[in-house]
């Protein structure tokens, strides 16, 4: 459980009431447990869902779920996003991209990204059906961890310094096989056959996204990981949304 509460501490930053040892390489063994920290963060939507519900409409419960998950989590993916969409925007080659990366100021891409990333969240998770909503807190910031695990495990670092190396460093294929496996049996207790269609489009698109970056700048930094998390999440609520058949449109 150890490595469990290390991946607690990383990705969110809910304080825990006892300290935990964290060895050289144990934040690349954490990653086996991604996962399980993307349901808790799950967990933690559906009882504020319930709580909220009570009270408030759905649209201003959606919106303050999306809020509240951008706060525990401390907006690390979501600045990873911004800086990535920035280093796009620049057009430049490996160093160029690497340069704006490593800015923390927030250039125009980076904002119009963040807003258009929250807003796709938002709408996705407004417009999924009641009966689905559950399933769909549960399993959105889960498949958005083990993405995060599917872009480190036998990558390439783009540069030596930053979290990034951190966590490739102690990462291993045992750690990928454990996040996929919790992932998986996730997935299909969640959502049944559909699940199955939303992890293998997590891993495809994650898949795509590892193999252009490391086509374009050599490997992978730790925005590019949150970049991708971010994705994710909104790759998995549109595909739960689709697949539950819903019209968000009507002519």
């Amino acid at each position: 459980m150890r490595l469990y509460f290390i991946a607690i501490q990383f990705l969110t930053i809910i304080p825990l009431p006892f300290s935990v040892r964290c060895g050289a390489k144990d934040l690349g063994r954490s990653l086996a447990y991604f996962p399980l920290a993307g349901l808790t963060l799950g967990a933690l939507l559906v009882g504020l869902n319930h709580v909220l519900s009570l009270v408030l409409p759905r649209g201003i419960v959606d919106l303050l779920l999306v809020t509240a998950l951008t706060i525990v989590t401390g907006v690390l993916h979501l600045d990873g996003l911004a800086d990535v969409c920035d280093g796009l925007a620049a057009r430049g080659d490996r160093e160029r991209f690497l340069t704006v990366l490593k800015d923390s100021h927030i250039g125009a891409a980076g904002a119009i990204g963040l807003v258009l990333a929250l807003l796709l969240k938002y709408e996705a998770l407004l417009h999924i059906p009641a009966a689905m909503k559950q399933q769909a807190l549960f399993c959105f910031p889960l498949m958005a961890r083990f993405a995060q695990v599917a872009m480190i495990v036998g990558a390439r670092q783009a540069r030596n310094d930053g979290l990034g190396s951190v966590f490739i460093n102690g990462a291993g294929w045992v750690q990928l096989l454990l996040a996929t496996m919790t992932t998986l049996a996730a997935s299909l207790l969640l959502l049944g056959t559909r699940g199955l269609w939303v992890f293998v489009t997590a891993c495809l698109f994650t898949w795509a996204l590892n193999a252009w970056f490391h086509r374009k700048i050599g490997g992978i930094t730790g925005d590019i990981i949150g970049f991708a998390s971010e994705l994710n999440e909104i790759i998995t609520l549109l595909m739960i949304l689709a697949l539950s058949g819903q019209k968000v449109f009507s002519l």
